[in-house]
């Protein structure tokens, strides 16, 4: 909840003079200020009923603290036994208004609240208080009680008093439009939240959406899209969608759903016709005109779904979600899901698990010297060299730049892992040919092992990092074991 913006902010004026009493009037206004709060941005009734609890509770336990003090100088004056009645009629108030929150109406209630206790807590502290106190400061001084009481009377007259009217008018204005400002934020910011979760449901849906201007021209895409038209979001900004989807429908169709939507305001229909391997295509089309206040047509909405294409579709988000796009390796997302996957396969069979943490060692002079498509290659090659020597059981994951994992379990023993280390580390090695020029890289691996204990797949991968560190500091082109 914002605490940014406050409906009652302290300032020197509201000081008695007595640090114990000032500390605490200051605590009651953070309290007020955390209600208000809390009526503004639409808290949940259980942050509300805690608010107000604790605003009574420190009340009562300031009230408490004060009239001892009051009572110190002032036991058998008739002010201390009505300063102590005011105090106790502030409680039953918020006692009332507390009971009155679960029906409350709307803003003039929530108004009448912020005004009552704002306005009770700046008379209360200004007018009542600062009497109270100047008289018990003046009774610490050896003053009598009734020349005391005439000198707070008359250093509380006059432009003091004049002072008091304007602050209270003050604060009586403030919190109605602070409490205004603070509501039109929350708004906002729940316009925002909206905004927010719309797009997240466009960009998260299966379906395929396209939003274009009044021409037909392509504004805005969500990744289905994209992914059906097998192009980038930028590459489909402001291509016309007769362009996008030509195979999809015909001249004559297109221009009489578009004469349709553009009368309508909507249409909805089968449409048939051949994607870009020429293969039927079968689509439900929703088309939408969205027009501004004077009526114009200002863009048109689709939303395409293809029935054939929902599971090949679903795979495709599914393996650009979870596997590298270079080499079609598991990626860091999926990796997470099998070493937790392994983990629980080693506790069930009682057998070694090996974590490798594998590091390209020359690979930055390949990019460097022969540029980034060369290094692509390198990568696809040693993806492909991996795969080949792993067993099936095994998985090779690529975390980013020259940075692979390697999960190889169902190991009887340790040593089983460096035979497949040895051989890969060969593999690795050979010549690998960019046209023209040949070039060699080596790796450097770390390797943690696991064997029903507590390590997390986070621990696992970080373990096979450092001992892949000590690997390139022993020489490179070797395999080192964590521990």
């Amino acid at each position: 909840m914002r605490t940014d913006t406050v409906i009652f902010p302290w300032n020197q004026n509201f000081e008695t003079g007595i640090a114990v009493i000032d500390a605490q009037h200051q605590t009651l206004v953070e309290l007020l200020n955390q209600l208000a709060a809390h009526f503004a941005y639409g808290a949940d009734m259980q942050g509300l009923n805690r608010v107000f609890d604790d605003l009574i509770d420190y009340t009562r336990y300031h009230f408490k603290t004060e009239e001892a003090l009051w009572c110190q100088y002032l036991a058998a004056d008739e002010m201390l036994a009505s300063h102590e009645k005011t105090h106790q009629d502030f409680v039953n108030e918020v006692l009332r208004f507390k009971g009155e929150q679960t029906d409350l109406p709307g803003d003039k209630t929530v108004e009448e609240i912020v005004s009552f206790l704002t306005h009770w807590l700046a008379f209360h502290i200004l007018e009542s208080d600062k009497h109270m106190a100047k008289i018990v400061s003046s009774l610490q001084m050896g003053v009598d009680l009734s020349v005391a009481k005439e000198k707070a009377r008359m250093e509380m007259s006059g432009a003091v008093h004049v002072l008091i009217e304007t602050v209270l008018a003050m604060y009586d204005s403030l919190s109605s439009r602070t409490l205004q400002l603070m509501r039109e934020m929350a708004e906002r910011q729940r316009s925002e939240d909206r905004l927010s979760l719309s797009r997240s449901v466009i960009d998260s849906t299966l379906e395929a959406i396209f939003i274009t201007d009044e021409a037909g021209c392509i504004i805005d895409t969500n990744p289905s899209f994209c992914l059906d038209v097998q192009r980038s979001h930028e590459q489909i900004l402001g291509m016309n969608i007769r362009q996008v989807k030509p195979g999809l429908f015909s001249r004559e169709e297109m221009e009489e759903i578009w004469a349709i939507t553009k009368e309508c305001g909507h249409w909805a229909g089968e449409t048939q016709g051949h994607d870009a391997d020429g293969n039927i295509e079968i689509a439900w089309l929703a088309l939408s005109a969205i027009r501004n206040k004077t009526g114009e047509i200002t863009n048109y909405v689709g939303i395409l779904s293809s029935v054939s294409q929902l599971v090949q579709r679903q795979r495709g988000l599914e393996e650009a979600a979870f596997h590298d796009a270079l080499t079609g390796l598991p990626n860091r997302r999926l990796l997470q899901d099998r070493i937790r996957h392994a983990i629980v396969r080693s506790n069930r069979s009682g057998l070694w698990l090996a974590l490798c943490y594998l590091d390209l060692d020359g690979f930055k002079y390949i990019n460097d010297t022969f540029g980034h498509d060369a290094g692509d290659e390198v990568l696809r090659v040693i993806s492909g060299r991996l795969g080949h020597v792993l067993r099936a059981e095994d998985t090779v994951a690529r975390l980013g730049g020259d940075e692979f994992v390697l999960l190889l379990g169902d190991l009887d023993y340790k040593e089983d892992a460096g035979l497949l280390l040895n051989r890969l580390l060969q593999d690795i090695a050979q010549p690998i040919h960019l046209g023209e020029a040949t070039v060699e890289v080596t790796a450097s691996i770390g390797v943690a092992f696991y064997l029903q204990d507590q390590s997390t797949p986070e621990q696992l991968l970080k373990q096979a990092d450092e001992a892949m560190y000590l690997a390139k500091d022993n020489g490179r082109s070797r395999y080192h074991i964590y521990g």
